[in-house]
């Protein structure tokens, strides 16, 4: 099943652990979509971040707020929009971590920077944001964890979770399909991924939530 000729531009979110990616992936490879997804394993400081959280956090987000910038803009320049494009981060989304990690007066410093930065980046058809309950997130991340993410504690990614909870309560900019993941996986079941594009054809308005008992 292909989705509405609408959706050009297609951006799935969530928390760490939430399976963006591997979303964001799938949907690429089935709508023959181009791709704009993160790269944090390019991002230098990362690493000594989980490991010291108060003296990488700056450049940490830095890093990733510049590269989130020079995607946005290549995507603005580019002739991308003659297709499909999935991405696995809205640029929207990048003060979410500033808050979440910065201390006033490197968040006031980050401000400035993403203020002056920021361009006429298109708003997305439609944004696919993944929820799932804490522990849920908590058993993923230590399950596939990369070296770095073995450190990252329980804590922080709980907060993640409830600063993305908080974020999209009040995001309004674009349509968002809030999905429940805990018992879909759009990877390995054909019928799941099958229903999440029916799901997505179905939608009528602004914001819908979609879910599948246990």
């Amino acid at each position: 099943m292909m989705l509405n000729a609408k959706y050009r531009y297609i951006v799935v979110e969530g928390p760490i652990g939430s399976g963006k990616t591997t979303l964001a992936r799938r949907l690429a490879a089935h709508l023959g979509a181009a791709t704009l997804f993160e790269d944090p394993d390019a991002n230098p400081f990362l690493p000594g971040f989980y490991q010291d959280p108060a003296r990488h956090a700056l450049p940490v987000q830095l890093f990733f707020l510049f590269q989130r910038m020079n995607q946005v803009r290549d995507l603005v320049q580019s002739d991308l929009f003659s297709g499909v494009t999935v991405a696995d981060f809205m640029l929207e989304k990048d003060p979410l971590f500033a808050r979440l990690n910065l201390n006033d007066d490197e968040l006031a410093l980050y401000r400035q920077i993403y203020d002056h930065l920021k361009p006429q980046a298109p708003q997305p058809d439609l944004v696919v944001y993944l929820q799932a309950g804490a522990g849920t997130l908590v058993e993923r991340v230590r399950r596939r964890a990369t070296m770095y993410e073995k450190s990252i504690p329980d804590e922080y990614l709980l907060r993640l979770a409830d600063a993305y909870a908080r974020f999209f309560h009040h995001y309004s900019a674009a349509p968002v399909l809030i999905v429940n993941s805990e018992n879909l996986n759009f990877v390995d079941s054909a019928a799941d991924f099958d229903l999440l594009l029916r799901r997505i054809n179905a939608m009528r308005g602004p914001r819908e939530f979609f879910s599948l008992g246990g």
